[in-house]
Formats: structure tokens, sequence, C-alpha cells
């Protein structure tokens, strides 16, 4: 999972002195179960906004609110359209040194980082990102930034310090670790046994984590690395770490969520349903690594231009790693998953633009219509979806960014079809009138074998 929010200028309300806004420093200390963030604003502004603000998963609420207190007098937070922000009482502006006491939420986010990894062991892994905030002295014009959009962004200086000892980031424990807010940002890590590290990756497991998971995930990754390294040429990156929390098992659920970011793959699990081994539970787990693994290609090696193209990343990571799965597990039966990404796209691009799916909190949108391009693309081609990705990586490494304009021209090169860039397109910008019609359209140009199921949705054969 990997939806990277833009640092522009934004076009939606931003007024020029947010758009210049400086670094804000933060020093983030954990003594015993006591948590504070002590913010030094670089300016006086009405209102600081969390950049990153997402809604829970289950529930849609949003996550600061019940575990952040603010200890500075005549500061609070509060939500505004679409992000958590401080604000000074009585319209007067925010003090220039802010304290907040919180306490780590394990919560999973709706399309974005979880702000904190919660381990059984009482370590606690936080996302980097969560302090960026920039300032405002509109307030009217909050309700008007929207997650994905050319926020005006300000970057965080960010100290972490554990009375208890060292802490971990990017692999290196040290007594303190300062972050600079740049890409995707990582976790550090508070506490917790040091990661076994082996030539190809380190790990960092939770020690309550069913053993069959633990011995799964240390056995799969690797070869899930090397298998789409020999596709898809070496990663840029040197050794990954992963980081896998235990939730627990939680009554009448089984859960697998997380994330990659640069160097660094996040997972979460929960519930009584994985407990015990199942070829379903398998296939699962085995298809999260193998999507995550993915993005250190298709996410890293080379990313997105604005995030209303996550589609490029997501779907694409989906179709690898449904292949991956398949290749490894004979078992695993890649058209099932494959026909939920159709039905998903039916759904969610229906008079819908799927490039604006996050301004929807249509996430799915992205995994499941860039899982039918990219099996368009698959399979107009002639190749392994792994040729097209490589073709991508190649041409673009030197600025390893690939806009939708290159994703589609290189569709309408190993196609020699131009209409199913063009009719892709209208679907990004604009949805479908009719999303069966318009997908079994693409599916008969590209050779997608399939038949008009009962409802009219394509059936993938």
């Amino acid at each position: 999972m990997r939806l990277l929010l833009a640092a522009l200028l934004s076009l939606l309300g931003a007024t020029p002195a947010a758009a210049q806004a400086p670094a804000l420093s933060v020093e983030v200390r954990r003594a015993g179960d006591v948590w504070t963030a002590e913010l030094e604003l670089p300016r006086s502004a009405r209102a600081w906004v969390f950049a990153r603000s997402p809604l829970t998963e289950h529930g849609s609420r949003p996550w600061r609110q019940p575990g952040w207190t603010v200890e500075t007098p005549g500061v609070r937070i509060e939500r505004r359209g679409f992000h958590d922000v401080l604000v000074g009482a009585n319209g007067r502006p925010v003090p220039r040194r802010v304290r907040i006491r919180f306490t780590p939420t394990p919560e999973r986010m709706a399309g974005d980082y979880d702000p904190s990894l919660v381990f059984s062991d009482g370590a606690v892994a936080l996302y980097s990102r969560q302090f960026d905030a920039f300032p405002t002295d509109d307030l009217a014009a909050i309700p008007r930034f929207r997650p994905g959009g050319n926020l005006p962004w300000s970057t965080a200086r960010v100290r972490y310090r554990d009375r208890a000892g060292p802490v971990l980031a990017g692999g290196v424990r040290s007594a303190v670790a300062t972050v600079v807010s740049e890409g995707e940002g990582g976790y550090i890590l508070f506490g917790g046994s040091a990661p076994v590290v082996t030539p190809t990756l380190a790990l960092v497991v939770d020690p309550q984590l069913p053993a069959w998971l633990r011995t799964g995930i240390a056995e799969a990754t690797p070869a899930m690395l090397a298998r789409y390294t020999e596709a898809l040429g070496p990663w840029p990156g040197g050794r990954p770490t992963i980081m896998v929390s235990w939730a627990g098992p939680t009554s009448g659920m089984s859960s697998m969520g997380g994330g990659s970011l640069r160097g660094l793959i996040v997972m979460r699990f929960e519930g009584e349903g994985i407990l015990v081994e199942s070829a379903a539970a398998r296939h699962s787990n085995l298809w999260f690594i193998a999507h995550e693994a993915a993005h250190f290609w298709l996410g890293q090696a080379v990313t997105y231009e604005s995030a209303r193209d996550g589609w490029i990343t997501e779907g694409g990571a989906d179709l690898l790693a449904f292949r991956a799965v398949a290749a490894a597990d004979p078992g695993y039966d890649p058209l099932a998953p494959l026909q939920s990404a159709v039905d998903d796209c039916v759904r969610l691009s229906a008079g819908r633009a799927i490039a604006a799916a996050n301004e929807r909190g249509e996430h799915r949108a992205y995994y499941a219509c860039g899982a039918v391009f990219a099996l368009v693309a698959e399979a107009s081609s002639g190749r392994p979806f792994t040729a097209f990705v490589r073709s991508l990586i190649d041409a673009n490494r030197a600025d390893g960014v690939v806009s939708r304009g290159e994703w589609l021209a290189l569709l309408t090169q190993v196609s020699g079809e131009p209409t199913l860039a063009r009719d892709m397109g209208r679907m990004i910008d604009r949805g479908a009138a009719d999303p069966k019609a318009a997908i079994a359209a693409l599916f008969t140009r590209a050779g997608v074998r399939f038949e008009a199921g009962p409802d009219g949705v394509p059936r993938l054969r």
C-alpha cells in the first residue's frame, strides 16, 4: 500500500505565506509510558494544519483527537475539512512553542500509513511524517485543502529520543535519531530487540506473531525479492528492513495490512482467523509480501507524478503480486483476485473519475482499475507484465518518475493500438457511463480472455 502526497503549492486556496513556510522542529520523547512531542513553529499563524490527517479504516474517525492532548494553554486541536488543525483560542495566533502529549494509536488508516505500529513486547514504531504541518491565517480556506492535492507543504525536522535506550531508524540504532521530512518518510522503532539481519534483509518481528507467519515471512520475502530482481533488475536500495507487528487474536477477525516505504516494508496482523495456517491465509500472506516487495521497484525505483496517478503503482503492484504468488505456489489461482479487481473497477468508475478517487475516499479504485489497466497492458503486449514494468523503469531512471502520459505512451508502443490509451485516459479523467462495456471493449482489443456475465460484468477466463 503506497499513497504519496504531492509537495507543491496548493491551487485550492493556499496563501503565499503558507506556500513559503520554513521547516518546523519537533522533539519526540518517550519516558516510560509518557509520550510527548514539542513543536517549535517557525512563524506565527492562526492555524497549523497537519498534512497527513487520514481517517481510521474502521469507523472513518480522525485518529489524533482521541490520543493527542495539547498541553499548551490557548491551543486546541480540531478537525476542519480533511485535516487535523492546531488553532489558537479566540482567533489568536498559535504560540510558537506547542507541547502535545500523545498515546500511539495502533489503528489502521484509510489510504495512508498507520501513524504507529504497536508490538506486544512494548516496542512502538512511529511514522515519521505524522508531524508534518503547514501554517495558514485563512481558516476559511482549510476545508479546501484536499488530501493528495497540491498542499502547501512545510517540512519537519524531528528528533526522536527514548529514555529507555537507543531508537532504530534506517536500520541503525542511536541515542537520538534526527529525521528530516522527505519522500514517503519511514518508521522509527522505540524499544524491542535487535532486528534479525540476513544478507538480504533486516527483520523486526513481534514475538507473539503466530509461528507459521514468522517462518513464512522469513522464507518467502528473500525468495520474492530474488524473483523480482531477476525480472526487473537490481533494486537500487541495499538491504531492506521489514517490521511486522501483531495486534492480537481479535475474535471474528482476520486482518493483514501495512505498506512499503523507502527500503522498508511494514506489516500489521490481527485476528483469530490467522492463528492457524490455512491455504487461504498462506496465499493472502504471500500476496501481501509480493505486493509490498513489488513497490521496491514500482514505487521506489520509479514512482508516479501525482497522487491522482496512484493506479500506476498500486494496480501494477497488484498484478505483479498475483503473478509472483502463482509462480511460487501452484495452488494459488490469480483469476479470483483479478475478477474482484474487475468487479470493483466497474463499481468505482461508474460516472466517477478514477484520478479523483482519493478525494472521494475510494482508494480501492486505484488498486482495482490499476490492475485492470495492467492486465490490458500485459495481454496487449503478449509478454509478462514484468517486461512492461522493466521498460518503465529503464526509460525513467533519470528522474525516477513515471507520468500518466509516459505509462499510456508505453502501452501504445507495446500494443500498437492507440485506442487503448485513449479510452483508459477517458476513464481516468471522467469515469465511464457504462464501465462494464468500457472494460469489455478494452479486454476485447487487448486480447484478454473473458465472457460477459449475466449482469454484463466481464468474467475473466
